[in-house]
């Protein structure tokens, strides 16, 4: 299994995150990925290669362009308007409140491309999103080239970054680009498959009203679970797109069993579509361990997970997400990794 890596991915070092009600250090850390690097050197999952650097226009395919430019320039905006600590929205045109209109002002349109205020954007930011995305890109890359599977170590993740917001650690959708790209070199429809803890509303929502990508997401029942307002099962897509969004949200507590038949129905799904690649949102956080979800996944099961992932015998890019900084990360990662390679 080829993987990519560029340390360039870490250049994002945010300080503060409000979770529970608490500002902390962000869970999203550059650490994750010496977790997960040093298991893959350890084990020999495959050769690390840098990533070549592929511009904006990859960005620009799936994302809108005043939104891009609006990361680009964030941490300088907002630095030149005074303040000291990071940049955290704290107002949005919520349900009272226009949202046709983008301020001005970096306070305002931090809120307004903010999915919540979860997330900060510190220096580094979008350098490190951008690092990223060319993660995502290589390892397409060289599965378009070789047929052969690869693995993205992709730092910050991108699932829930949607067309114009950014939000759960997320800038740019790197699955989407990577969909997008594969699109444009001739495939006649991929799929999304993300098994993530939490629901890929980015995703999603990037291409609900289309028949070219099928995206479905396995995930706590968003009544309970970030993201919150979207990642129902009955969201099923809209106009060409009727059908080819599958949710499966599942409640907390929810162990590898019941996940799996899940699993399954996706994997049926995906034959059924013909896909001619598929892109896996890989999400490690469903772990029983995680410090920020409430699935009951043991790092064995992973291993499972790989080789059923495996079975679709479909070129595959796999991209990491979520899964924070504890040691099995990198673990369980790897066990999805060998177990794909040993189906």
């Amino acid at each position: 299994m080829q993987v990519f890596h560029s340390e360039a991915t870490k250049l994002r070092r945010a300080k503060t995150e409000l979770h529970d009600g608490q500002l902390m250090t962000p869970f999203e850390c550059p650490e994750r990925v010496d977790l997960v690097l040093e298991q893959i050197l350890q084990h020999e999952v495959g050769q690390v290669s840098e990533p070549q650097a592929f511009g904006r226009d990859p960005v620009d395919a799936v994302h809108d362009a005043a939104y891009v430019d609006f990361v680009a320039n964030c941490w300088d905006d907002w630095q030149a308007a005074g303040y000291q600590g990071e940049a955290i929205p704290t107002t949005w045109p919520t349900r009272t409140m226009r949202d046709d209109r983008i301020p001005g002002h970096i306070g305002g349109k931090l809120g307004y491309y903010a999915l919540g205020g979860d997330t900060s954007i510190s220096q580094g930011s979008f350098e490190a999103a951008m690092a990223s995305k060319d993660v995502a890109l290589a390892a397409y890359r060289h599965t378009a080239a070789s047929g052969e599977p690869s693995f993205g170590l992709c730092r910050p993740p991108g699932h829930h970054a949607a067309t114009d917001q950014f939000g759960g650690y997320c800038f740019f959708n790197n699955a989407a680009i990577v969909a997008q790209r594969a699109l444009d070199d001739g495939h006649g429809r991929v799929a999304i498959l993300d098994v993530d803890f939490h629901h890929g509303n980015g995703t999603q929502q990037i291409f609900y009203a289309r028949d070219d990508v099928l995206t479905q997401s396995i995930h706590g029942d968003p009544d309970q679970c970030f993201p919150y307002f979207l990642g129902h099962a009955d969201e099923r897509g809209e106009g060409r797109g009727l059908g080819f969004n599958v949710n499966y949200p599942l409640p907390p507590g929810t162990d590898y069993t019941s996940w799996c038949e899940q699993l399954e129905l996706a994997l049926g799904e995906i034959r059924r579509h013909q896909a001619s690649l598929l892109v896996v949102s890989l999400g490690v956080d469903t772990f029983e361990g995680d410090p920020i979800s409430s699935f009951r996944l043991k790092s064995d099961d992973f291993h499972d997970m790989g080789r059923r992932l495996a079975s679709l015998e479909l070129p595959t890019v796999i991209l990491l997400e979520g899964g924070y900084a504890v040691k099995e990360i990198g673990i369980n990662v790897v066990k999805v990794l060998k177990g794909f390679e040993q189906r």
